[in-house]
């Protein structure tokens, strides 16, 4: 017999407030893997909504601030240093030059690659990121006294520690068979 499709609940954690996302039953045994699938569910396409006024696809930002801060690299660096995988870097670096936010430019040292640099207009598009990473994180904190607020970044590094080490550790299992 089929089941009905459930509709936005409570929270599997009791606390009384409202889901966006139904909790199926399977995900019973995580409920807290699946509060943060809803919450960067949420986030992502929040962000989207803001960043498109300005001509960004989510993630697209993150890009352009490590360009900002340190200067043009290889998109092999940005590979390792946003741990991506290449593909992907490969449609946002794209996308973002075709945008005009980047540009390509060879290596002087080495003459396989070629190094990805933020253009003026991407200069120009900072002060907009920043206002938005700072309205972003005003609404998600909203509510939240700055003890709270650190206890969230703590929590939420614990869980990002937690994955990164259960990932190289599988990464470390598989080299071994």
């Amino acid at each position: 017999m089929a089941q009905p499709t459930p509709k936005a609940g409570k929270s599997p954690a009791g606390t009384g407030r409202e889901t966006s996302v139904p909790v199926p039953a399977a995900a019973g045994g995580g409920p807290v893997s699946h509060a943060i699938f809803r919450l960067a569910r949420l986030h992502r396409m929040f962000a989207g909504q803001l960043l498109r006024r300005v001509g960004l696809h989510p993630g697209q930002e993150v890009v352009m601030m490590h360009l900002w801060e340190l200067g043009p690299q290889r998109q092999t660096d940005l590979v390792r240093l946003l741990d991506s995988d290449a593909a992907t870097m490969t449609r946002t670096v794209q996308r973002l030059e075709q945008a005009g936010f980047v540009r390509r430019r060879p290596s002087p040292t080495d003459k396989r690659a070629a190094l990805i640099e933020p253009t003026a207009a991407s200069h120009a598009l900072r002060l907009e990121v920043e206002r938005i990473w700072s309205q972003l994180e005003d609404l998600v904190t909203a509510g939240l006294s700055a003890d709270e607020r650190t206890a969230a970044l703590l929590t939420l590094e614990r869980l990002e520690q937690n994955l990164a080490q259960a990932t190289a550790d599988s990464a470390g299992a598989d080299g071994e068979r």
